[in-house]
């Protein structure tokens, strides 16, 4: 996979999840199999940029791997201001966001909106990859709803505008995140473009991943919320994709290693306080079968970093 002068080791993508893939997430998938991690979505409004939400997301000490930060807006200037802005910062790839499907978001025709505005696209496109050096990449989704997929449309004016990889998502934006993932627009855009194509949606298996790579012909794949409470399972994909085999479970000390590591690198980004919080849905990921209730409600009752910590220590040394 070749996003313009980045070859990446593989084909595995963490996809961009507001409030969800922080640096921290992102550094645990890219040291558990993932090539390249997209940063959570910063809005192109420079007025909101020295809030602490967006401080942490455009934080970039420490960062493992490849930069790409994902950008959000629908005003071109702005949107090349924020691209021009965090290549300063240090990325090294800049994403667009064109897929999110959130309603605060396309209320201000960000986002999936976008694509019912095929010219307003053009015009983003072409301002951003004109303002950067670096390599601009493109998310969407197939369509507005299930009677309006012109994602093969948007695919053409970002191939036409010089974005160097295409990320497609196999719903439509009032399909939410609703129903089953479709694949054959994601393929009609593959076949329509010459362009790298990364196929997004229900990626949750390594089965499903050999699948949803032989429906599509697609070039990457990208891995959303199959990899929260799992970021090893870049690890299981790549390893089916190379043999035909499933990996061995991982263990249960691994299991223990990661979700301990992650507490730490959250509270280390957030504070305590903040930390705590965000490891409540982080951990409520991780412990999410249904004999685990008790420990999820628990848990969510902590207030400090040390008792959730040593909750996490005692659950596997009980284990053993």
């Amino acid at each position: 996979m070749q996003i313009g002068p980045y070859q990446l080791k593989n084909q595995l993508i963490v996809a961009p999840m507001a409030g969800v893939t922080d640096q921290a997430f992102r550094n645990l998938c890219l040291r558990h199999g993932a090539a390249l991690a997209v940063s959570e979505m910063l809005s192109s409004n420079p007025e909101v940029w020295d809030s602490d939400k967006s401080r942490h997301r455009m934080a970039h000490s420490g960062e493992e791997g490849l930069r790409s930060v994902q950008i959000a807006g629908s005003d071109p200037e702005l949107m090349a201001r924020a691209a021009q802005f965090n290549v300063e910062q240090g990325a090294h790839i800049i994403d667009i966001n064109m897929g999110c499907p959130a309603k605060k978001v396309n209320k201000k025709l960000a986002g999936s909106a976008l694509m019912q505005a095929p010219e307003l696209v053009e015009r983003i496109v072409d301002a951003v990859v004109s303002s950067v050096d670096v390599p601009v990449t493109l998310k969407i989704r197939t369509g507005w709803d299930p009677e309006h997929r012109n994602g093969i449309q948007i695919a053409l004016i970002a191939e036409a505008c010089g974005i160097a990889a295409l990320a497609v998502h196999g719903r439509t934006r009032q399909c939410m995140y609703k129903g089953d993932a479709e694949y054959d627009t994601i393929s009609a855009i593959k076949q329509s473009i010459s362009i790298p194509v990364v196929a997004n949606g229900d990626i949750t298996s390594p089965e499903k991943a050999r699948y949803v790579l032989d429906k599509t012909g697609a070039d990457a794949l990208m891995v959303g919320r199959g990899a929260q409470g799992r970021p090893w399972i870049f690890n299981e994909i790549q390893h089916y994709l190379e043999t035909g085999e499933k990996l061995a479970p991982i263990s249960q000390e691994v299991k223990r290693q990661v979700m301990l590591e992650h507490l730490t690198k959250l509270y280390d980004l957030y504070g305590e306080f903040k930390g705590v919080r965000f490891a409540r849905k982080h951990i409520g990921w991780y412990f999410n079968q249904e004999q685990q209730r008790q420990f999820r409600a628990e848990f969510n009752r902590l207030e400090s970093a040390t008792e959730q910590y040593s909750m996490v220590e005692c659950y596997f040394e009980d284990l053993d």
